[in-house]
């Protein structure tokens, strides 16, 4: 038998990534990555907001059509490979990212009409302008359907899926009354790809609908019309064109068409499974299953976790949802993370851009720091805070800075706050039973920055193992079009067969120091109370001695 290959279609923040994958072993065989057009590195900005952060959809049509041809076309040098033996295609974007669109689904912004209106582009999942908005659907919630916040973490965020358009309603009402509904781009793409990006034909993956939307198959699907109507009356026409239906990424959103097949050359008819967040399927590709930590480590941080269905589970605050299905079908799929990570490194790269130093000069002095050395600590809420306290109004912090404070201290500090947030988040998991057997890192960071990784080690107190693909969340996609592509096509018959067969870890792991780990867990007390008194309304935290308590830190690591 001939091999079979997959694609992977994976949707970021700045660019869109193909991967083809032999369906049979996991090797990657082709990729190919464009940035985004329009914006800056694909962000479409506004200088007099600095919450708001837009896509604009062509560059989701122009980049499908640029990167599955190039990809293609360096598949063709390796042996064996054929455009007819490509079986399915999978998808991840970023989210919650909705698009407004017209009744027949065509996105408002390739309009004449609204194609210079930020308000009818992608809102992207950076996107905060919504955060007043988040604040008064926690209060709704809170007074009149507190089941809904439960399974959400306790708190809506401007992140997510009703916010943003509450959000365009007041600041854009021409958009608003001018879109027939709202679609996640990980919903859209799969949907033009296959034709049925008719609203009566689309169908909405229960990974964004469950995480972003408040959808939950315990009360009917999405929230009942009087309670959104109840936050704004013009929002009840909205939720008459949402269906009670959400599909899992082991569903068929439609066969490729024959219009796209030609633009891609590929055959006519392939499943395209249904769409999901690229986290989640980073997850997939990482082989996430339960005890196991799956982080992905980039611009920001997803940590996800999987439990089986039959488990009882309890609702933990802070999470960015419990959700039936929503990582791989059969198991709630738990999802937490932090919305600065690599951002936070790039802020201070190239934004402060100390003495014009890159990456790769900073990494190298800070490595040669011991823990504690410089008697610094921050904040990582340079872009609010995801979990466990979901509030994107919280801003970073760095505290312990002297006359002799160095770049590449501050540069380390920032990458040991990010290690104080994601052992928060972990111990969130533990302390309510979702035991961490192992972590599994995935992402740039992870792959190419060994001090990163044993700092989180140091810090969490755990062996950080890292995922053998450099592009988990595109794998994890191309792992759905294995199993929607089924065994007798050359795929597979669901997502354990196709992670025994498709991932891996890397040989390399990283363990923690124990004379590192002590200094840590000194410096992570103190974070934690910083952590508490800014992020928790009512905290009566006396922080007087925290700085001489990291001065003490610093004299006794330089002895």
């Amino acid at each position: 038998m001939s091999a079979k290959f997959t694609i992977g279609l994976d949707f970021g923040t700045n660019s869109v990534r193909t991967l083809i994958v032999n369906a049979a072993t996991g090797e990657e065989i082709a990729t190919n990555v464009w940035v985004f057009r329009h914006g800056e590195a694909g962000i479409l900005l506004d200088r007099k907001d600095p919450n708001l952060a837009r896509h604009y959809p062509a560059d989701y049509i122009e980049g499908t059509e640029i990167t599955v041809r190039a990809a293609l076309r360096q598949a063709a040098r390796k042996r064996g490979f054929s455009p007819d033996n490509v079986i399915g295609i999978g998808v991840d974007t970023t989210g919650s990212s909705p698009l407004p669109v017209d009744a027949n689904g065509e996105p408002l912004a390739l309009s004449k009409a609204f194609r210079k209106d930020l308000s009818a582009m992608i809102w992207l999942w950076k996107d905060h302008t919504g955060h007043a908005e988040a604040a008064a659907v926690t209060r709704a919630a809170a007074e009149r359907r507190p089941h809904f916040l439960a399974k959400c973490g306790g708190t809506y965020s401007s992140e997510w899926f009703w916010s943003k358009i509450w959000h365009c309603l007041k600041v854009a009402p021409r958009v608003f009354e001018a879109a027939h509904t709202w679609v996640e781009v990980a919903d859209w793409v799969p949907a033009f790809l296959t034709g049925t990006a008719h609203p009566d034909r689309l169908k909405r993956g229960i990974c964004a609908a469950g995480h972003k939307a408040m959808f939950n198959p315990r009360w009917g699907g999405y929230p009942d019309e009087e309670f959104i109507r109840s936050l704004d009356e013009r929002l009840g026409r909205l939720r008459r064109t949402l269906p009670d239906k959400a599909y899992t990424v082991a569903d068929v959103a439609g066969g490729l068409t024959d219009e796209w097949a030609k633009k891609l050359g590929l055959r006519a008819g392939i499943p395209v499974s249904v769409g999901a967040f690229d986290a989640h399927l980073g997850g997939v590709g990482s082989g996430i299953r339960p005890g196991i930590l799956v982080r992905i480590v980039g611009t920001s941080t997803c940590d996800m976790m999987v439990q089986p269905m039959e488990r009882d589970l309890p609702d933990i605050p802070g999470l960015c949802g419990i959700v039936p299905e929503s990582i791989l079908p059969g198991a709630f799929g738990l999802e937490a993370g932090q919305s600065a990570v690599g951002d936070i490194f790039n802020w201070f790269v190239n934004y402060v851009r100390p003495d014009k130093k890159g990456h790769d000069a900073l990494t190298k002095q800070a490595a040669r720091l011991r823990p504690g050395e410089s008697g610094l600590l921050a904040l990582d809420w340079h872009n609010g805070n995801r979990t466990i306290l979901v509030d994107q109004r919280l801003t970073g912090a760095l505290i312990g800075m002297t006359l002799h404070t160095t770049p590449a201290e501050i540069y380390r500090a920032l990458i040991e706050a990010t290690a104080f947030g994601a052992r928060v988040i972990m111990e969130r998991f533990e302390e309510f039973g979702m035991k961490v057997e192992r972590v599994i890192n995935c992402g740039g960071i992870a792959v190419k920055n060994p001090m990163v990784m044993q700092i989180y080690a140091d810090v969490m107190g755990r062996t950080m193992e890292v995922s053998r693909s450099e592009q988990t969340c595109a794998l994890g996609a191309a792992m759905c079009a294995a199993v929607v592509a089924g065994k007798k096509a050359g795929g597979h018959a669901n997502f354990a067969e196709a992670a025994a067969a498709m991932t891996g870890v890397r040989r390399k792991k990283y363990e923690p120091n124990p004379a590192n780990r002590g200094i840590y867990d000194r410096m992570f007390r103190l974070y934690k109370r910083l952590h508490d008194a800014f992020g928790i309304k009512g905290t009566s935290e006396n922080l007087y001695d925290v700085m001489k308590e990291l001065l003490a830190i610093r004299d006794e690591v330089r002895r």
